[in-house]
């Protein structure tokens, strides 16, 4: 039995409620992770007070058998005055297998926490590969993707609102 259960434990981690519904990550994988210091060596001659200025993308991808494949895309630009010190960016990409959940609470979940799954990963990435560039190392703060996903709704249902207007 303890086989039975190590086998178990190597392979996909699945997330059962009692109704039934299942939630599995079948993979997280980097999509693309880039660096660019179009202004280096200069930069590094002058004072480093940046502008930061932080974007955020997420998609959501339909795959056959009840997958899904999330990407999360973060993109840190960095300039002191009108110069780029750095371009930084990140795209980290899961498949999740959902089943057993209607399409609205689907949604929100790849919208909100599968992209609170890849977080950690493209904020590790932003963070080392600033760090590599030289750079003093940058830090992702946390991101409420609930509250997020309520602002695209919102902004959604205006604009439909607007449109039948």
């Amino acid at each position: 039995m303890a086989e039975n259960e190590n086998a178990a434990n190597q392979g996909e981690q699945k997330v059962e409620t009692p109704e039934g519904m299942q939630l599995v990550v079948q993979t997280i994988y980097a999509k693309d992770i880039s660096f660019e210091a179009p202004n280096s060596p200069e930069i590094f001659l002058e004072q480093y007070k940046p502008e930061i200025n932080v974007n955020l993308n997420n998609r959501v991808k339909d795959l056959e058998n009840d997958s899904y494949e999330v990407e999360l895309q973060v993109t840190v630009t960095s300039k002191v005055g009108e110069k780029t010190a750095y371009i930084a960016e990140v795209k980290y990409g899961a498949v999740f297998g959902i089943k057993g959940i209607e399409d609205e609470v689907r949604g929100r979940l790849l919208r909100t926490f599968c992209c609170e799954q890849l977080f950690p990963y493209v904020r590790e990435g932003i963070s080392e590969a600033v760090s590599r560039g030289g750079f003093p190392r940058f830090v992702l703060q946390p991101i409420n993707f609930n509250a997020l996903y309520e602002q695209a709704q919102q902004q959604a249902a205006q604009q439909q609102g607007e449109a039948n207007a």
